[in-house]
């Protein structure tokens, strides 16, 4: 009783006024929105993360409406969370600076019901893997993440085509060296042709390889969505390949189609 007895008096309650461990808020009239109380404390704090999710850089935004059956068990083999299976929406992002990737993904997973993937913290990037069989539940959380981060699609890095190539008729040698690296897709072999793309950032391999896919019978041999550059290396017989190295440009020019109005 005496401590409260002491309070000068701008610390009291006044006029509508109530305080809360010395933060004064102001009470709305009857007809207004009830007023949301922060201590002293927590003002700072939470200003200090709003603008800690606003740095963060949106490199990549990929949605694929339906993953094709090699590209899931692709990415069933090197996630360590939930497994896609084909015919699932997916959504991968990358961002910067890697550690972000551990809110955007909170953002995500607390949005809707989304089941993560894969999550990959590196040093200068991070990225993550959003499945769900429907589309719309995973476009929500892209959504809710966008607008937490303060950025729009039309704001992600665009895809720089770093290589592509058409290998037709492929030595055993070369075949035989391609199976021994560290890949968890198909083989390739001797005699079939190869298609290869390495992009900027890492993540559009992704959406270029499950066009591949969806466009013609080829075999998926590779696909790195991580890291500086991704590669995708895909094979089969010449004409199969062709038609699948266009599908793959195309979605690309896509992608680059809408960061034209950054």
């Amino acid at each position: 009783m005496t401590r409260f007895a002491s309070f000068e008096e701008r610390e009291r309650r006044l006029g509508g006024s109530s305080l809360v461990t010395g933060t004064e808020v102001q009470k709305r009239s009857a007809a207004g929105a009830s007023c949301v109380v922060t201590t002293d404390s927590e003002s700072p704090r939470l200003l200090r993360q709003n603008s800690h999710i606003q740095s963060i850089e949106l490199r990549t935004y990929v949605f694929i409406d339906s993953l094709q059956p090699q590209l899931a068990a692709y990415m069933g083999t090197v996630s360590q969370g939930f497994l896609p299976i084909p015919g699932d929406a997916c959504l991968w992002m990358e961002v910067s600076p890697g550690m972000a990737v551990h809110r955007v993904t909170d953002i995500a997973l607390k949005a809707s019901n989304v089941r993560l993937g894969q999550m990959v913290v590196e040093r200068a990037f991070g990225s993550m893997a959003l499945y769900h069989r429907d589309q719309s539940t995973v476009l929500h959380s892209g959504d809710v993440v966008l607008e937490a981060i303060g950025s729009t699609i039309e704001q992600r890095n665009p895809a720089e085509v770093s290589w592509t190539e058409v290998i037709r008729a492929i030595t055993p040698d070369h075949a035989v060296l391609i199976n021994r690296q560290n890949r968890r897709g198909s083989m390739i072999e001797a005699g079939m042709s190869m298609f290869i793309l390495e992009t900027e950032p890492a993540g559009y391999v992704l959406i270029a390889a499950n066009e591949a896919e969806k466009s013609s019978n080829i075999t998926l041999v590779d696909v790195k969505a991580v890291g500086a550059f991704g590669r995708l290396t895909l094979a089969g017989r010449e004409g199969d390949v062709e038609e699948a190295a266009a599908a793959a440009m195309r979605a690309i020019e896509m992608v680059n189609r809408s960061a034209a109005f950054r």
